[in-house]
């Protein structure tokens, strides 16, 4: 793992691998940088590939008190630290992250946003003790109840796509995560889309949503299209939040082809 440090001084670690142009993938939460492993192989074909570990997991480095805005320029340190132009692809709160990140860089080639979990007018509301039961579990060290929790009710993962996720040897990972979780649904639930910031962006953008994922995941793709100048929505049929797990080769078909097609 190597390192670059964050504005706030916070060392933020990522796994670089593969040949050809720069690819930064920022993780989701309850995850880390090993989060990519069912499609990381195809990706090292393509590309020079930085898998970070956001702060607070891994091998990075955490601070308090938690602000979402750090975490914004973790993502930028990372792209500015490497010769350019950069592709960066965020999933579900990294997507927020790399989304924000996004104006705070010069050093984007291209960036891919699957499903940032954006609360517009669609509210998808999960129950009102979700909060409570996951600080619990977590108080009493049950971090795979608080994860469990997380992808079933506020997520919205299938059983069936939650029993893939535990059969994979990056579970071990997502559960050591779990300490994460409730400080980063806080901060979504307190996140403001100010979506006429990056009605002049010129960085081509992909959106990405899965058939199947609730209403919320597409009225967030839908509004940020309509505010990204250069952008488009590929939808993924009968997914959902876990296509590189569910649909690994439709999933890598779509970003490559993306990443690789002349602007």
């Amino acid at each position: 793992m190597e390192h670059v440090r964050s504005k706030d001084g916070t060392p933020i670690a990522y796994e670089r691998s593969g040949k050809g142009p720069p690819l930064v993938l920022v993780h989701g939460a309850a995850a880390d940088h090993t989060r990519w492993a069912t499609i990381l192989t195809e990706l090292e074909r393509h590309f020079a590939v930085y898998a970070v570990d956001r702060r607070g997991r891994g091998q990075s480095g955490d601070v308090g008190p938690y602000r979402i805005e750090r975490e914004y320029e973790d993502v930028a340190a990372i792209v500015d630290s490497i010769r350019g132009p950069v592709n960066l692809l965020g999933h579900s709160y990294g997507a927020i992250c790399s989304l924000e990140a996004s104006l705070m860089t010069s050093n984007l080639r291209k960036l891919i946003l699957y499903e940032p979990p954006i609360h517009m007018e669609v509210q998808e509301n999960y129950p009102s003790d979700t909060m409570d039961r996951m600080n619990a579990s977590l108080q009493a060290g049950e971090r795979e109840k608080v994860l469990i929790i997380f992808l079933k009710e506020i997520v919205r993962i299938p059983q069936n796509e939650i029993d893939l996720l535990r059969s994979l040897s990056t579970w071990p990972s997502r559960v050591a995560t779990a300490h994460t979780i409730p400080r980063e649904e806080a901060s979504v639930k307190a996140y403001i889309l100010k979506a006429e910031r990056f009605s002049r962006m010129k960085t081509p953008t992909l959106l990405i949503l899965g058939g199947d994922s609730p209403p919320f995941f597409r009225s967030a793709i839908e509004t940020l299209k309509r505010f990204i100048p250069n952008s488009r929505i590929v939808v993924l049929p009968g997914q959902g939040h876990a296509a590189m797990e569910t649909a690994p080769q439709l999933f890598l078909r779509e970003v490559i082809g993306f990443l690789t097609e002349k602007t």
